[in-house]
């Protein structure tokens, strides 16, 4: 089971800031201090899953620091406690991506209630809760199987081999993007396309293609259809990695 951890950060430890550190110490919760700076908050970044940040008046002046803090938690998918007063954790709502905050607590905290959200939280990084949802679709399954094996440990990731068959899946649950394939036999990508964008529960749903053929007339259909994207199927798995984080990076 990977290790949580915490980066606890603001503009210095003080003795408010210790008190919760050894409510965290005494919980067996793993955390790190870290000094609310771009460079302290970069070096230290590895390895964290959650953000604590103790705001105060002056903490409003490191505009670049909370600028670079709440894009990485963008890029990395972590959300973030605020702790500070009324105002000051207004401010952090205000300026930082609604869907990356779990909690706010206005001072004085009650330590029993936070170290319960963080558990909380904890439980549901574990559980895949934060998780993007795939979806894809293809009628071969050995390629679906493969693909499914390189996502499954950063997303979670459903299968359907035909478009009725995802269709029926996406009546019952969601999906954050769907991996169509393009040339699939009695109900082609583009129709499935065609019938998840004339559906008001489907038609938001973000949509990139999978296709085995790479020329111009072939691209040029695809790109034709406006999807969010296409790959082919020769892609290798580094290469889709990195190109669905940067997909799922840019807030929608």
């Amino acid at each position: 089971m990977e290790k949580k951890h915490i980066m606890v950060t603001g503009q210095k430890e003080t003795f408010v800031v210790r008190v919760l550190l050894k409510k965290l110490q005494d919980a067996g919760i793993s955390y790190e201090f870290v000094n609310l700076t771009v460079n302290d908050i970069n070096a230290r970044w590895e390895g964290t899953s959650l953000v604590v940040l103790f705001m105060d008046a002056g903490a409003r002046s490191q505009e670049d620091a909370l600028r670079f803090l709440f894009d990485k938690m963008i890029d990395s998918g972590i959300s973030m406690i605020p702790i500070g007063d009324k105002e000051d954790v207004q401010f952090v709502q205000s300026r930082a991506p609604k869907e990356q905050i779990y909690r706010t607590f206005i001072r004085p905290v009650e330590h029993e209630e936070f170290l319960a959200a963080v558990k909380e939280l904890f439980q549901k990084i574990e559980a895949g809760d934060f998780k993007k949802s795939i979806l894809i679709v293809d009628d071969d399954p050995g390629y679906m199987g493969l693909v499914r094996e390189w996502l499954k440990g950063t997303y979670k990731v459903a299968m359907a081999n035909s478009g009725l068959q995802a269709l029926k899946w996406l009546g019952k649950n969601k999906a954050d993007l769907i991996l169509l394939d393009y040339e699939m036999p009695v109900t082609s990508g583009p129709q499935v396309l065609e019938m998840l964008r004339s559906d008001e529960d489907t038609r938001n749903i973000p949509v990139m293609f999978l296709t085995g053929k790479g020329d111009k007339q072939s691209v040029m259909k695809v790109v034709a259809l406006k999807p969010e994207g296409y790959f082919l199927k020769t892609i290798a798995k580094e290469d889709l990695m990195q190109k669905l984080a940067e997909f799922f990076a840019v807030p929608r």
